[in-house]
Protein backbone atom coordinates (compact mmCIF):
# COMPACT_ATOMS: atom_id res chain seq x y z
CA UNK A 1 0.00 0.00 0.00
CA UNK A 2 1.40 3.37 -1.01
CA UNK A 3 0.32 6.92 -0.27
CA UNK A 4 -0.12 9.70 -2.80
CA UNK A 5 -1.54 12.45 -0.65
CA UNK A 6 -1.57 16.13 0.06
CA UNK A 7 -0.44 17.25 3.51
CA UNK A 8 -3.17 16.41 6.05
CA UNK A 9 -5.44 19.28 6.92
CA UNK A 10 -7.40 19.97 10.08
CA UNK A 11 -10.53 18.92 8.24
CA UNK A 12 -9.24 15.35 8.10
CA UNK A 13 -9.87 14.99 11.77
CA UNK A 14 -13.37 16.47 11.75
CA UNK A 15 -15.49 13.31 11.73
CA UNK A 16 -18.70 15.35 11.41
CA UNK A 17 -17.84 16.31 7.82
CA UNK A 18 -19.17 13.85 5.27
CA UNK A 19 -16.58 12.36 2.94
CA UNK A 20 -17.02 11.28 -0.67
CA UNK A 21 -14.86 8.35 -1.74
CA UNK A 22 -13.61 8.21 -5.33
CA UNK A 23 -11.83 5.18 -6.80
CA UNK A 24 -9.88 4.71 -10.01
CA UNK A 25 -9.88 0.95 -10.56
CA UNK A 26 -7.23 -1.25 -12.15
CA UNK A 27 -6.49 -4.96 -12.33
CA UNK A 28 -3.99 -5.19 -9.46
CA UNK A 29 -4.28 -1.85 -7.64
CA UNK A 30 -7.14 0.56 -6.92
CA UNK A 31 -6.35 4.21 -6.21
CA UNK A 32 -8.74 5.96 -3.82
CA UNK A 33 -9.25 9.64 -3.04
CA UNK A 34 -11.33 11.20 -0.26
CA UNK A 35 -13.00 14.58 -0.80
CA UNK A 36 -15.07 16.39 1.81
CA UNK A 37 -18.53 17.72 0.95
CA UNK A 38 -16.91 21.18 0.99
CA UNK A 39 -14.74 20.15 -1.96
CA UNK A 40 -11.47 19.75 -0.04
CA UNK A 41 -9.19 16.89 -1.08
CA UNK A 42 -8.34 15.08 2.15
CA UNK A 43 -6.06 12.30 1.03
CA UNK A 44 -5.44 9.72 -1.70
CA UNK A 45 -3.91 6.26 -1.46
CA UNK A 46 -3.52 3.02 -3.40
CA UNK A 47 -4.62 -0.43 -2.25
CA UNK A 48 -4.25 -3.94 -3.67
CA UNK A 49 -7.29 -5.58 -5.26
CA UNK A 50 -7.76 -8.15 -2.50
CA UNK A 51 -10.35 -8.58 0.24
CA UNK A 52 -7.84 -7.20 2.72
CA UNK A 53 -7.10 -4.28 0.40
CA UNK A 54 -10.80 -3.41 0.03
CA UNK A 55 -11.29 -3.43 3.79
CA UNK A 56 -8.14 -1.39 4.36
CA UNK A 57 -9.40 1.20 1.88
CA UNK A 58 -12.74 1.36 3.66
CA UNK A 59 -11.14 1.67 7.10
CA UNK A 60 -8.86 4.46 5.85
CA UNK A 61 -11.76 6.39 4.31
CA UNK A 62 -14.02 6.00 7.35
CA UNK A 63 -11.24 7.34 9.56
CA UNK A 64 -11.48 10.61 7.61
CA UNK A 65 -15.23 11.01 8.15
CA UNK A 66 -18.63 9.39 7.62
CA UNK A 67 -19.21 8.02 4.11
CA UNK A 68 -22.60 7.55 2.44
CA UNK A 69 -21.60 7.83 -1.23
CA UNK A 70 -18.73 6.72 -3.39
CA UNK A 71 -17.84 7.12 -7.07
CA UNK A 72 -16.18 4.14 -8.73
CA UNK A 73 -14.89 3.76 -12.27
CA UNK A 74 -15.48 0.42 -13.99
CA UNK A 75 -18.11 -1.03 -11.65
CA UNK A 76 -18.81 -3.73 -14.28
CA UNK A 77 -15.18 -4.81 -14.70
CA UNK A 78 -12.17 -4.03 -12.51
CA UNK A 79 -14.35 -2.38 -9.87
CA UNK A 80 -17.03 -5.11 -9.64
CA UNK A 81 -15.66 -6.82 -6.52
CA UNK A 82 -14.99 -3.49 -4.79
CA UNK A 83 -18.54 -2.38 -5.62
CA UNK A 84 -19.97 -5.46 -3.89
CA UNK A 85 -17.73 -4.84 -0.88
CA UNK A 86 -18.86 -1.22 -0.54
CA UNK A 87 -22.54 -2.08 -0.99
CA UNK A 88 -22.25 -4.77 1.67
CA UNK A 89 -20.82 -2.12 4.00
CA UNK A 90 -23.90 0.06 3.35
CA UNK A 91 -22.15 2.64 1.16
CA UNK A 92 -23.88 3.74 -2.01
CA UNK A 93 -21.86 3.24 -5.18
CA UNK A 94 -22.27 5.50 -8.20
CA UNK A 95 -20.91 4.57 -11.62
CA UNK A 96 -18.45 7.20 -12.82
CA UNK A 97 -17.30 7.53 -16.41
CA UNK A 98 -13.73 8.44 -17.24
CA UNK A 99 -13.00 12.19 -17.17
CA UNK A 100 -13.49 13.92 -20.51
CA UNK A 101 -10.49 14.86 -22.63
CA UNK A 102 -10.83 18.60 -21.97
CA UNK A 103 -10.63 17.99 -18.22
CA UNK A 104 -7.55 15.82 -18.65
CA UNK A 105 -5.83 18.40 -20.83
CA UNK A 106 -6.27 20.96 -18.08
CA UNK A 107 -5.31 18.82 -15.11
CA UNK A 108 -3.13 16.07 -16.52
CA UNK A 109 -3.50 12.33 -16.03
CA UNK A 110 -2.57 10.30 -12.97
CA UNK A 111 -4.51 7.64 -11.11
CA UNK A 112 -4.78 9.93 -8.08
CA UNK A 113 -6.23 12.72 -10.23
CA UNK A 114 -8.75 10.28 -11.77
CA UNK A 115 -9.79 9.04 -8.32
CA UNK A 116 -10.28 12.62 -7.13
CA UNK A 117 -12.28 13.38 -10.29
CA UNK A 118 -14.53 10.40 -9.55
CA UNK A 119 -15.28 11.74 -6.08
CA UNK A 120 -15.92 15.25 -7.41
CA UNK A 121 -18.26 13.87 -10.10
CA UNK A 122 -20.44 12.45 -7.32
CA UNK A 123 -20.15 15.61 -5.23
CA UNK A 124 -21.20 17.88 -8.10
CA UNK A 125 -24.04 15.63 -9.23
CA UNK A 126 -22.48 15.01 -12.64
CA UNK A 127 -22.47 11.27 -11.89
CA UNK A 128 -25.81 9.98 -10.64
CA UNK A 129 -26.25 6.41 -11.97
CA UNK A 130 -26.27 3.87 -9.17
CA UNK A 131 -24.07 0.85 -9.83
CA UNK A 132 -25.54 -2.61 -10.32
CA UNK A 133 -25.43 -4.75 -7.21
CA UNK A 134 -24.23 -7.96 -8.90
CA UNK A 135 -25.08 -10.22 -5.95
CA UNK A 136 -28.27 -12.09 -6.89
CA UNK A 137 -30.18 -14.00 -9.54
CA UNK A 138 -29.42 -11.48 -12.30
CA UNK A 139 -25.67 -11.81 -11.81
CA UNK A 140 -26.14 -15.57 -12.11
CA UNK A 141 -28.07 -15.02 -15.35
CA UNK A 142 -25.34 -12.70 -16.67
CA UNK A 143 -22.62 -15.28 -16.09
CA UNK A 144 -24.64 -18.07 -17.71
CA UNK A 145 -25.42 -15.78 -20.63
CA UNK A 146 -21.73 -14.96 -21.03
CA UNK A 147 -20.79 -18.65 -21.10
CA UNK A 148 -23.59 -19.43 -23.55
CA UNK A 149 -22.50 -16.70 -25.96
CA UNK A 150 -18.97 -18.09 -25.94
CA UNK A 151 -20.16 -21.67 -26.51
CA UNK A 152 -22.54 -20.60 -29.29
CA UNK A 153 -19.81 -18.67 -31.08
CA UNK A 154 -17.35 -21.57 -30.80
CA UNK A 155 -19.97 -24.02 -32.08
CA UNK A 156 -20.72 -21.87 -35.13
CA UNK A 157 -16.99 -21.62 -35.84
CA UNK A 158 -16.56 -25.40 -35.53
CA UNK A 159 -19.51 -26.05 -37.88
CA UNK A 160 -18.02 -23.71 -40.49
CA UNK A 161 -14.64 -25.41 -40.16
CA UNK A 162 -16.20 -28.86 -40.51
CA UNK A 163 -17.96 -27.88 -43.73
CA UNK A 164 -14.81 -26.26 -45.07
CA UNK A 165 -12.84 -29.45 -44.47
CA UNK A 166 -15.58 -31.53 -46.07
CA UNK A 167 -15.60 -29.39 -49.23
CA UNK A 168 -11.97 -30.24 -49.95
CA UNK A 169 -12.14 -33.86 -48.75
CA UNK A 170 -11.75 -36.92 -50.95
CA UNK A 171 -14.98 -37.72 -52.89
CA UNK A 172 -15.11 -41.15 -51.27
CA UNK A 173 -15.47 -39.39 -47.90
CA UNK A 174 -17.52 -36.41 -49.07
CA UNK A 175 -20.13 -37.99 -51.40
CA UNK A 176 -21.94 -40.16 -48.79
CA UNK A 177 -22.53 -37.01 -46.72
CA UNK A 178 -23.88 -34.80 -49.50
CA UNK A 179 -27.38 -33.50 -48.82
CA UNK A 180 -27.44 -34.41 -45.12
CA UNK A 181 -28.95 -31.97 -42.65
CA UNK A 182 -26.60 -30.43 -40.10
CA UNK A 183 -27.56 -32.77 -37.23
CA UNK A 184 -27.18 -35.89 -39.40
CA UNK A 185 -23.95 -34.60 -40.93
CA UNK A 186 -22.43 -33.92 -37.51
CA UNK A 187 -23.48 -37.31 -36.20
CA UNK A 188 -22.10 -39.08 -39.28
CA UNK A 189 -18.76 -37.26 -38.92
CA UNK A 190 -18.63 -38.03 -35.19
CA UNK A 191 -18.97 -41.76 -35.98
CA UNK A 192 -16.08 -41.84 -38.46
CA UNK A 193 -13.31 -44.29 -37.69
CA UNK A 194 -10.27 -42.22 -36.66
CA UNK A 195 -7.61 -44.62 -37.91
CA UNK A 196 -4.04 -43.46 -38.27
CA UNK A 197 -3.95 -39.95 -39.86
CA UNK A 198 -0.94 -40.73 -42.03
CA UNK A 199 -2.51 -39.63 -45.35
CA UNK A 200 -4.45 -36.49 -46.33
CA UNK A 201 -7.68 -38.51 -46.63
CA UNK A 202 -7.18 -40.10 -43.19
CA UNK A 203 -6.25 -36.72 -41.70
CA UNK A 204 -9.46 -35.23 -43.11
CA UNK A 205 -11.54 -38.01 -41.53
CA UNK A 206 -9.72 -37.55 -38.22
CA UNK A 207 -10.33 -33.77 -38.31
CA UNK A 208 -14.00 -34.17 -39.22
CA UNK A 209 -14.51 -36.57 -36.33
CA UNK A 210 -12.74 -34.22 -33.91
CA UNK A 211 -14.75 -31.18 -35.02
CA UNK A 212 -18.05 -33.08 -34.95
CA UNK A 213 -17.48 -34.28 -31.38
CA UNK A 214 -16.53 -30.76 -30.37
CA UNK A 215 -19.81 -29.48 -31.87
CA UNK A 216 -21.81 -32.11 -29.97
CA UNK A 217 -20.10 -31.16 -26.71
CA UNK A 218 -20.69 -27.45 -27.28
CA UNK A 219 -24.35 -28.13 -28.14
CA UNK A 220 -24.70 -29.94 -24.83
CA UNK A 221 -23.18 -26.91 -23.06
CA UNK A 222 -25.58 -24.53 -24.80
CA UNK A 223 -28.60 -26.68 -23.89
CA UNK A 224 -27.50 -26.89 -20.26
CA UNK A 225 -26.95 -23.15 -20.06
CA UNK A 226 -30.33 -22.48 -21.68
CA UNK A 227 -31.98 -24.53 -18.95
CA UNK A 228 -30.04 -22.76 -16.20
CA UNK A 229 -30.89 -19.33 -17.61
CA UNK A 230 -34.58 -20.24 -17.77
CA UNK A 231 -34.55 -21.54 -14.19
CA UNK A 232 -32.81 -18.38 -12.93
CA UNK A 233 -35.32 -16.14 -14.75
CA UNK A 234 -38.25 -18.09 -13.28
CA UNK A 235 -36.72 -17.72 -9.82
CA UNK A 236 -36.36 -13.95 -10.30
CA UNK A 237 -39.22 -12.78 -12.55
CA UNK A 238 -41.44 -15.72 -13.59
CA UNK A 239 -44.04 -13.43 -15.21
CA UNK A 240 -41.49 -12.16 -17.73
CA UNK A 241 -41.41 -15.37 -19.78
CA UNK A 242 -45.20 -15.41 -19.88
CA UNK A 243 -45.35 -12.19 -21.90
CA UNK A 244 -45.93 -12.57 -25.61
CA UNK A 245 -42.72 -12.76 -27.64
CA UNK A 246 -40.38 -12.88 -24.61
CA UNK A 247 -37.97 -15.82 -24.52
CA UNK A 248 -35.07 -16.74 -22.24
CA UNK A 249 -32.47 -14.83 -24.28
CA UNK A 250 -34.45 -11.59 -24.55
CA UNK A 251 -35.59 -11.75 -20.92
CA UNK A 252 -31.99 -12.34 -19.80
CA UNK A 253 -30.70 -9.33 -21.77
CA UNK A 254 -33.33 -7.02 -20.21
CA UNK A 255 -32.76 -8.30 -16.68
CA UNK A 256 -28.99 -7.94 -17.02
CA UNK A 257 -29.45 -4.35 -18.20
CA UNK A 258 -31.57 -3.54 -15.13
CA UNK A 259 -29.31 -5.41 -12.70
CA UNK A 260 -30.00 -7.08 -9.37
CA UNK A 261 -31.19 -3.75 -7.94
CA UNK A 262 -33.75 -2.47 -10.50
CA UNK A 263 -34.91 0.08 -7.93
CA UNK A 264 -31.89 2.14 -9.05
CA UNK A 265 -34.02 2.98 -12.12
CA UNK A 266 -36.31 5.75 -10.99
CA UNK A 267 -38.97 5.38 -13.71
CA UNK A 268 -39.92 3.51 -16.84
CA UNK A 269 -38.47 6.36 -18.89
CA UNK A 270 -35.05 5.77 -17.29
CA UNK A 271 -35.32 2.09 -18.22
CA UNK A 272 -36.20 3.09 -21.79
CA UNK A 273 -33.16 5.37 -21.88
CA UNK A 274 -31.01 2.55 -20.51
CA UNK A 275 -32.22 0.35 -23.39
CA UNK A 276 -31.66 3.13 -25.94
CA UNK A 277 -35.32 3.36 -27.01
CA UNK A 278 -36.10 6.86 -25.75
CA UNK A 279 -35.88 9.55 -28.47
CA UNK A 280 -33.47 12.40 -27.77
CA UNK A 281 -34.57 16.01 -28.11
CA UNK A 282 -32.70 17.91 -30.84
CA UNK A 283 -34.72 21.13 -30.98
CA UNK A 284 -33.33 24.57 -31.67
CA UNK A 285 -35.17 27.80 -32.35
CA UNK A 286 -38.21 27.12 -34.51
CA UNK A 287 -37.04 23.60 -35.29
CA UNK A 288 -38.68 21.04 -33.03
CA UNK A 289 -37.52 17.46 -33.56
CA UNK A 290 -36.15 14.34 -31.94
CA UNK A 291 -33.46 11.98 -33.08
CA UNK A 292 -32.81 8.29 -32.62
CA UNK A 293 -31.08 7.32 -29.38
CA UNK A 294 -27.95 5.40 -30.37
CA UNK A 295 -26.78 4.99 -26.80
CA UNK A 296 -27.88 2.68 -24.02
CA UNK A 297 -27.40 -1.06 -23.63
CA UNK A 298 -27.36 -2.39 -27.19
CA UNK A 299 -28.09 -5.97 -26.16
CA UNK A 300 -31.22 -4.81 -24.34
CA UNK A 301 -32.12 -2.72 -27.38
CA UNK A 302 -31.72 -5.78 -29.60
CA UNK A 303 -33.85 -7.84 -27.20
CA UNK A 304 -36.72 -5.33 -27.46
CA UNK A 305 -36.42 -5.42 -31.25
CA UNK A 306 -36.64 -9.23 -31.28
CA UNK A 307 -39.73 -9.12 -29.06
CA UNK A 308 -41.40 -6.64 -31.42
CA UNK A 309 -40.53 -8.74 -34.48
CA UNK A 310 -41.97 -11.86 -32.82
CA UNK A 311 -45.18 -10.01 -32.03
CA UNK A 312 -45.37 -8.64 -35.55
CA UNK A 313 -45.26 -12.18 -36.89
CA UNK A 314 -47.99 -13.66 -34.69
CA UNK A 315 -49.91 -10.92 -32.84
CA UNK A 316 -52.78 -9.32 -34.76
CA UNK A 317 -52.94 -6.26 -32.46
CA UNK A 318 -49.28 -5.49 -33.16
CA UNK A 319 -49.86 -5.78 -36.90
CA UNK A 320 -52.87 -3.48 -36.66
CA UNK A 321 -50.79 -0.92 -34.76
CA UNK A 322 -48.06 -0.94 -37.42
CA UNK A 323 -50.65 -0.55 -40.20
CA UNK A 324 -52.26 2.38 -38.40
CA UNK A 325 -48.99 4.23 -37.80
CA UNK A 326 -47.90 3.68 -41.41
CA UNK A 327 -51.24 5.08 -42.61
CA UNK A 328 -50.53 8.16 -40.46
CA UNK A 329 -47.33 8.82 -42.37
CA UNK A 330 -44.68 7.01 -40.35
CA UNK A 331 -42.32 4.54 -41.93
CA UNK A 332 -42.38 0.92 -40.83
CA UNK A 333 -39.03 1.40 -39.14
CA UNK A 334 -40.32 4.40 -37.17
CA UNK A 335 -43.40 2.45 -36.11
CA UNK A 336 -41.20 -0.39 -34.86
CA UNK A 337 -39.20 2.11 -32.81
CA UNK A 338 -42.44 3.29 -31.20
CA UNK A 339 -43.35 -0.32 -30.39
CA UNK A 340 -39.95 -0.88 -28.77
CA UNK A 341 -40.68 2.06 -26.48
CA UNK A 342 -44.08 0.62 -25.54
CA UNK A 343 -42.64 -2.83 -24.87
CA UNK A 344 -39.97 -1.28 -22.62
CA UNK A 345 -42.75 0.39 -20.61
CA UNK A 346 -44.72 -2.85 -20.37
CA UNK A 347 -41.82 -5.01 -19.22
CA UNK A 348 -40.36 -2.40 -16.86
CA UNK A 349 -43.40 -2.82 -14.63
CA UNK A 350 -42.51 -6.50 -14.20
CA UNK A 351 -38.79 -5.94 -13.71
CA UNK A 352 -39.09 -3.00 -11.31
CA UNK A 353 -41.62 -4.55 -8.95
CA UNK A 354 -39.51 -7.68 -8.47
CA UNK A 355 -38.22 -7.63 -4.88
CA UNK A 356 -34.47 -7.60 -4.58
CA UNK A 357 -33.34 -11.16 -4.01
CA UNK A 358 -29.85 -12.33 -3.28
CA UNK A 359 -29.25 -16.00 -4.03
CA UNK A 360 -25.49 -15.62 -3.82
CA UNK A 361 -23.53 -14.40 -0.80
CA UNK A 362 -21.96 -10.98 -1.24
CA UNK A 363 -18.22 -11.47 -1.37
CA UNK A 364 -15.35 -9.18 -2.17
Amino acid sequence: MSSMSHPPSAEQHDTAVEVILGVDTHKDVHVAAAVSIHGVLLDSRSYPTTAEGYQAMLDWALALGPIRRSGVEGTHSYGAALTRHLLTAGIGVIEVNQPDKAHRRRRGKTDAIDAEAAARAVLSGRATALAKAGDGHVERIRLFKLAKASATKSRAQAINQLKAVLVGADPALRDPMTGLSNPKLIRRCADLEPGQPDTPAAAAAYTLRLLARRIIELTSEVDDLNQRITEAINAHTPELLQRYGVGPDTAAALLVAAGDNPQRLTSESSFAALCGVSPIEMSSGKTQRRRLNRGGDRQANSALYMIVIARLRWDMRTRAYIDRRVSEGKTRREAIRCLKRYVARELYDLIARTPQQTSLPSTA
